[in-house]
C-alpha cells in the first residue's frame, strides 16, 4: 500500500540560487504531491549565469547523511543528481543496494546544457554501471549519447532507437527527453527494457527559463512513481506540471542568466481554483437595471469582440461583463490543449465524459425554460433546443464516448452547474432562467470559433474542433441571443438585476467546467 505522502530522498548537490539540485528537488517533490529529503553530494557555487566553484564533503560525512536519513525514515523514493566522481558514485551505489527503496530514479548529471562533460572517464563507466541497479533513468539528450558511448542523436526517432539499446543493456526504463532537441514538440517518451515506447507530448516554450529542468524532472518522477506505482503515468503527471512551469518561469524575474522553472505555478493556480471568496458579480452594491449601463458591474479586462454579435444593449451589457471570465477560460489548460494540440487524452476523455452528463440535465432546463415562456415562438424554440440537446448526447456516446473509459458519474463541478441551471429554470422568473442558460450558447460557441483559428487538417483534435464551431450551432446561438434580449427589454428592473446576476454565475460555471478536466486526478 502507498503511503499517503510518498518519503523522496535527493541525492545531489546544491544551487544556492534555488534552481537546480537539491534546492529545486525538494521543490519539485513537494509539487508532486511527497515528502522531500535531501543528501547533498556537492556544495556548489552556482547560479542563473553559471558554476563558479564547487566543494565536495569528504565522503565519510556523505556516509553520515544516509545514515542519518535511513536509520530514522522509511524512504519510498531516491531521486540521484550530481555525484561528480567514481568514489561518490560507489558510495551511493552501495548504500542503495543495502538500503534498498521501493523506486530509484537516476539523473546522470555528465554534461551541462553548454556541451562541457562533467566527470572523467572513471567517473563514466561507473555511472553506466550505475544505470543497471535503478529504475528508471532521466539523461538529457548530450548525456543519453555518452551512456551509449556514441554521437548525439538529432531528432527523436534516433533518441529513442539510443535509449532502447540502453533499456535493453541494463533493464532499466529510459525517459528520452525531447526538450534539448529542435521542433514544436518538447514532450517525453518512456523507453522500457521490452522496447516499448509511452510518449507524453508537450509544446516547446520559447524561453531562456529552463534552468533546473533536468533535476526537477527526475524528482518529480520518483514522488509520482510512489503515488502511482506505473511509470506511465508518472510520466504523464510530470510532463504536464513540468511544461507549465517552464510557460510560466519568466513571471519569477529571478536571476540575469537562464532562469529557473517555476515549481509553484500549478499549486497557486489551483489554489485559486479553490478559493471561496463570493464571486465579484455578487459583491458590492447592487445594479438598479434601469438602463443597460446600470445592468452589471463593469468587468476590469475588456471582451473580445465576439462572433455572435449581441441582439441590443442589454445582452451587449452581458457580453461586455464577461470579459474577465472569458479571459480566464482562455488562460485554462483544457483550451490551450486544444488550440495547441497537446491536451492529454485524459483530460478529453474526462471533458467529453462530463459534457455527456452535462447534456442529459441541461436538456431538462432547457425543456423547463420552453414550459414556462410566455411566447409561443421561444418555447418553440427552447424546446427545440432541449431536443437538440437530448441527440447531441446521444451523437456524443456514439462517436466519442464508445471507445473510451467513463468516469462513471458527474463531477461535483458538474453537479452544481446543472443542479443550478435546474433551479433557476424551474423557481426563477423566465428572464432569469433564460440569462442563466444563455452562456452554454454563447461562450461555448465563442471559444469555438476562437480555437477555430488554430485548426487544421493534422490538427490531434480536428474533428471535435470542426464540430466545436458548426455554423447550425452559431445560428442556434444568435437566436438565444435575440431572445434573451427581448425577454431582458420587457422585464422590470429587479428581474433584469436578478438575470444578469444568473448569467454571470453561469459564466463562472463555464470556466469551472472547463477548468476541472485539468483538476481530475491530481492526487
Amino acid at each position: 500500500m502507498s503511503p499517503v505522502v510518498p518519503r523522496v530522498l535527493s541525492i545531489a548537490g546544491t544551487d544556492p540560487s534555488g534552481g537546480a539540485g537539491v534546492h529545486a528537488d525538494l521543490k519539485s517533490i513537494t509539487a508532486a504531491g511527497g515528502y522531500g529529503m535531501a543528501v547533498t553530494t556537492s556544495l556548489v557555487a552556482q547560479n542563473t549565469r553559471g558554476v563558479r566553484e564547487v566543494h565536495t564533503p569528504p565522503l565519510s560525512f556523505l556516509g553520515s547523511q544516509l545514515d542519518a536519513v535511513f536509520d530514522d525514515v522509511e524512504v519510498d523514493a531516491v531521486k540521484i543528481g550530481m555525484l561528480g566522481d567514481a568514489a561518490t558514485v560507489g558510495v551511493v551505489r552501495d548504500y542503495l543496494n543495502a538500503h534498498r527503496p521501493r523506486w530509484v530514479v537516476l539523473d546522470p548529471v555528465m554534461v551541462a546544457t553548454s556541451g562541457n562533460r562533467l566527470l572523467d572517464a572513471d567517473a563514466e563507466d561507473a555511472l553506466r554501471d550505475f544505470v543497471a541497479d535503478v529504475d528508471v533513468v532521466t539523461p538529457n539528450i548530450p548525456e543519453l549519447a555518452v551512456l551509449c558511448r556514441t554521437e548525439p542523436a538529432f531528432d527523436v526517432t534516433g533518441a529513442v532507437a539510443q535509449a532502447r539499446g540502453l533499456a535493453a543493456r541494463t533493464g532499466t526504463s529510459v525517459v528520452v527527453k525531447a526538450g534539448h532537441l529542435t521542433g514544436p514538440d518538447a514532450g517525453n517518451t518512456l523507453v522500457q527494457p521490452d522496447g516499448k515506447t509511452y510518449t507524453v507530448s508537450a509544446p516547446r516554450h520559447d524561453t531562456t527559463c529552463t534552468h533546473g529542468t533536468g533535476c526537477s524532472l527526475s524528482s518529480a518522477l520518483a514522488t509520482r512513481l510512489v503515488v502511482s506505482g506505473k511509470t506511465e503515468q508518472a510520466l504523464e503527471w510530470v510532463t504536464g506540471w513540468l511544461n507549465e512551469s517552464i510557460a510560466e518561469a519568466h513571471l519569477l524575474e529571478v536571476g540575469g542568466g537562464h532562469g529557473p522553472v517555476d515549481h509553484g505555478h500549478r499549486a497557486r493556480r489551483l489554489a485559486r481554483a479553490a478559493d471561496t471568496t463570493p464571486w465579484r458579480h455578487l459583491l458590492g452594491p447592487v445594479p438598479d437595471g434601469d438602463t443597460p449601463e446600470t445592468l452589471v458591474i463593469a468587468a476590469e479586462r475588456s471582451a473580445p469582440t465576439p462572433g455572435v454579435s449581441p441582439a441590443g444593449p442589454w445582452t451587449a451589457a452581458l457580453w461586455e461583463a464577461t470579459g474577465d471570465i472569458w479571459a480566464e477560460i482562455m488562460e485554462l489548460p483544457l483550451i490551450t490543449g486544444l488550440r495547441d494540440g497537446h491536451l492529454a487524452e485524459k483530460a478529453f476523455t474526462f471533458y467529453l465524459d462530463q459534457d455527456a452528463h452535462y447534456l442529459d440535465e441541461y436538456a431538462r432546463a432547457l425543456a423547463a425554460l420552453a414550459v414556462n415562456a410566455p411566447e409561443t415562438g421561444d418555447r418553440i424554440a427552447w424546446a427545440q433546443n432541449a431536443v437538440g440537446c437530448i441527440l447531441g448526447e446521444a451523437e456524443l456516446h456514439r462517436s466519442w464516448l464508445t471507445d473510451r473509459e467513463r468516469i462513471g458519474g458527474p463531477s461535483p463541478v458538474t453537479t452544481a452547474y446543472t443542479d443550478f441551471l435546474r433551479a433557476n429554470t424551474l423557481g426563477e422568473d423566465h428572464v432569469v432562467g433564460a440569462a442563466a442558460v444563455l452562456p452554454c450558447f454563447w461562450l461555448y460557441v465563442e471559444i469555438g470559433l476562437a480555437l477555430a483559428e488554430h485548426n487544421h487538417p493534422e490538427h490531434p483534435y480536428h474533428a471535435w474542433l470542426t464540430e466545436y464551431a458548426a455554423e447550425e450551432f452559431v445560428t442556434e446561438t444568435r437566436a438565444a441571443v435575440e431572445r434573451v434580449e427581448r425577454a431582458l427589454a420587457g422585464a422590470s428592473p429587479r428581474q433584469r438585476v436578478r438575470a444578469a446576476r444568473a448569467y454571470l454565475s453561469a459564466c463562472v460555471l463555464e470556466r469551472e467546467f472547463f477548468g476541472q478536466a485539468d483538476r481530475f486526478g491530481v492526487r
